[in-house]
């Protein structure tokens, strides 16, 4: 049976009040200085009232040295084009970029990309261009909506003296929403249960998706692209308003 999503007209810390993006877009687009942002901005935006099934999406996913975006950076970016039929894998890009720091072992370790690998990488500036036509005029999906929103924002605030807003569907947060008693109880502890996990990989488990090696940026971004796919095929419907689900 499909839900009827998360409410907006009763908005919690979780679920904040639905916001008005074509309205912020447009005030975004009169006040920027930039003139990449200014285009991205004047692309506009779905209304949220559009269907899920009208709304140009875009699984984007990060990886970085670390989870602070004031104090960590972006190494590497993969997008993937949507709709709730389709995945554009001809669409897909891919970049490494060069952070501003040096990498840490710790980092290195996680998602596998080198000082080599960076040396000759771009700075994120250099790609920019290509990164936000990309992302333009489509809501764009992850898996934790604390870091590539965050991370993207600081980024150009540190390059270009002012950072960036959109739209997100956040698959770890329906997944929240979905299962919202997913820590045991007293009970359930002591007879040895787990807490139910919402990471990328656990979700995906649950819908009979593929197993896919994690921490790559494209493949995160398709991993997450499929989540909401399965996500909005067993809990919400093609006509439910994008603005039920957007933060």
């Amino acid at each position: 049976m499909a839900m009827s999503g998360p409410d907006n007209a009763n908005p919690t810390p979780e679920r904040p009040a639905m916001i008005d993006w074509p309205a912020r877009f447009r005030l975004l687009a009169d006040t920027t200085n930039d003139p990449r942002l200014k285009r991205f901005y004047e692309t506009g935006c779905v209304t949220p009232d559009t269907a899920l099934a009208d709304t140009p999406l875009v699984a984007l996913d990060f990886e970085t040295t670390g989870l602070d975006p004031n104090r960590h950076s972006i190494v590497s970016v993969g997008l993937i084009p949507l709709d709730t039929r389709r995945i554009r894998c001809n669409a897909a890009q891919h970049w490494v970029v060069r952070p501003p720091l040096p990498l840490h072992q710790s980092s290195v370790t996680i998602h596998g990309i080198t000082h080599t690998d960076i040396d000759q990488a771009p700075d994120l500036t250099e790609v920019l261009d290509e990164l936000l036509d990309a992302l333009a005029g489509k809501v764009v999906v992850v898996h934790h909506r604390g870091i590539e929103r965050p991370f993207l924002d600081v980024a150009l605030r540190w390059r270009l003296k002012e950072g960036i807003e959109f739209p997100v569907i956040d698959t770890m947060a329906i997944e929240a929403d979905v299962h919202p008693n997913r820590q045991p109880t007293w009970f359930g502890r002591l007879r040895g249960q787990e807490p139910l996990s919402i990471r990328l990989g656990d979700s995906r488990l649950r819908y009979g998706l593929p197993h896919y090696p994690p921490h790559h940026a494209l493949t995160d971004a398709l991993a997450s692209a499929e989540l909401l796919q399965a996500q909005i095929q067993h809990h919400f419907s093609p006509d439910t308003p994008v603005g039920q689900l957007w933060y």
